[in-house]
């Protein structure tokens, strides 16, 4: 296990993507980061060598909510060459000296790493996947698409996944699905007017949302807050199950 030349390199996606690839398969799950790769400027990717057969990589978040602060939040190594994970995985905090690792506890390998690199752990969000179909039905409440003053901005694939809960002609509750996880899965958001929550209008929004989705030809996700006990009970309620969690350490 010595004397063998172990490297971390900065590199492009279009050079990982091979193990990209087998990293999502080995995921088999919605993954909460995924469009960082995609986005100008927001993350930078390594490659691992092991002497000089790529071993894996790992991808650093550098923009946008981590500009200044940045964060491992993916780590990926060939099983053939796991017998050298730590050693990788120290060479990759060499070579890109993040100030935290951010990953989600589906991820074997990065969990793996987080609770060993860093002095305490902590969730940040709970993330969930559908398990139930449900037949949730609220009396007098219309289910439609945005009025243009009601969503300003929006480009025009997010109006096609937005819905607004209308109740006695006014809007009480709007959600919809976004596609910054990789796919077929959408992530769904919804919010409650304040003096209409507690009748049961977020589930039966969550839970046509779903359907909306699966329609669509994805499959449905979803996160919140571990503080959220409201927001992971509307959840549950539209068939959501708690399936990991997004952790994040302090290097």
């Amino acid at each position: 296990m010595t004397g063998v030349n172990i490297t971390a390199t900065p590199t492009t996606l279009e050079c990982i993507r091979p193990w990209r690839d087998l990293y999502r398969l080995d995921m088999s799950c919605q993954i909460v980061h995924d469009s960082i790769h995609f986005r100008s400027g927001w993350t930078q990717e390594y490659l691992l060598t092991v002497g000089d057969m790529p071993a894996g990589y790992g991808s650093v978040a550098v923009g946008g909510p981590w500009t200044n602060q940045p964060a491992l939040y993916e780590f990926y190594v060939v099983p053939n060459e796991r017998l050298r994970l730590f050693e990788l995985f120290r060479a990759l905090l060499a070579a890109s000296r993040p100030v935290s690792i951010e990953v989600q506890s589906n991820d074997e390998l990065a969990t793996t790493m987080l609770h060993a690199f860093t002095p305490q752990v902590i969730s940040e969000a709970i993330l969930f996947h559908d398990k139930i179909t449900t037949a949730l039905s609220v009396p007098g409440v219309t289910l439609r698409e945005p009025w243009a003053s009601e969503a300003p901005g929006l480009s025009a694939d997010e109006w096609r996944w937005r819905r607004v809960v209308e109740i006695d002609g006014k809007p009480a509750a709007s959600g919809g699905v976004l596609f910054h996880y990789n796919p077929p899965y959408g992530d769904i958001y919804m919010d409650v007017e304040e003096p209409y929550r507690q009748r049961g209008l977020g589930s039966f929004l969550v839970q046509e949302l779903k359907r909306l989705c699966y329609e669509g030809g994805h499959v449905p996700a979803a996160r919140c807050s571990p503080s959220n006990i409201a927001s992971a009970r509307t959840l549950q309620r539209a068939g959501f199950v708690p399936c990991g969690h997004i952790l994040k350490g302090v290097l």
